[in-house]
């Protein structure tokens, strides 16, 4: 005996309900989620303009931008997804940043390696990054850097001093204008040393 099949579409009023209120629940949890979506672009938007402004001032790590924009007392779950959606697009990269970071601040302000790798670390660059970005500095460009500081702060010196409390004072100074740069101590010492016995000779 062959067996009998239901006919789809005979569906019962109870039945009928049923999927109704079935499928009712479903948009509504699909509306829901949409809803939320938007109610977090919304959420995004003035956060994203504040980082975009702030990007546009200068370029900046992740971690200095994600700083500023909570000081901005906008909340840290919506900055730090900001943050990761502009790292996303290109717009903030730790490894650009800190090379760009090394080449500009040892070439215009003079700075040392050393002095950089802090600067940038508390910036919230990585190890790893920092290294990367320092390689850019050789030992032979940090004495060139601590010669061109000393001697150009020797140009100030107008006169031979008639005694070591003199000499010992203008070395002092010599090594401060490179030492305060994070540059080591001995290798200013000795290039100042250097520096002021050949100035005296010139006066």
């Amino acid at each position: 005996m062959s067996k009998t099949h239901r006919d789809p579409y005979s569906v019962s009023k109870e039945e009928k309900i049923e999927l109704l209120a079935r499928a009712i629940s479903e948009f509504e949890a699909s509306d829901e989620s949409l809803l939320f979506d938007d109610t977090s672009e919304k959420a995004k938007a003035p956060v994203r303009e504040r980082a975009l402004r702030l990007l546009d001032a200068r370029m900046r790590s992740a971690h200095e931008l994600t700083d500023r924009l909570v000081k901005a007392e906008f909340p840290r779950p919506v900055v730090e997804e900001v943050v990761r959606e502009l790292a996303r697009d290109g717009l903030v990269d730790d490894a650009v940043f800190a090379r760009e970071w090394v080449r500009v601040r040892h070439a215009r302000r003079g700075k040392s390696s050393a002095m950089l790798d802090r600067e940038l670390e508390r910036k919230g660059i990585s190890p790893e990054l920092r290294a990367a970005a320092l390689e850019q500095i050789s030992e032979d460009d940090e004495e060139s850097m601590v010669r061109a500081l000393i001697e150009k702060k020797a140009r100030s010196i107008k006169e031979v001093p008639t005694d070591c409390k003199g000499r010992d004072r203008n070395l002092r100074r010599l090594v401060g204008v490179a030492a305060r740069r994070g540059f080591p101590q001995g290798l200013c010492i000795s290039i100042a040393k250097e520096v002021a016995a050949r100035r005296y000779e010139e006066l």
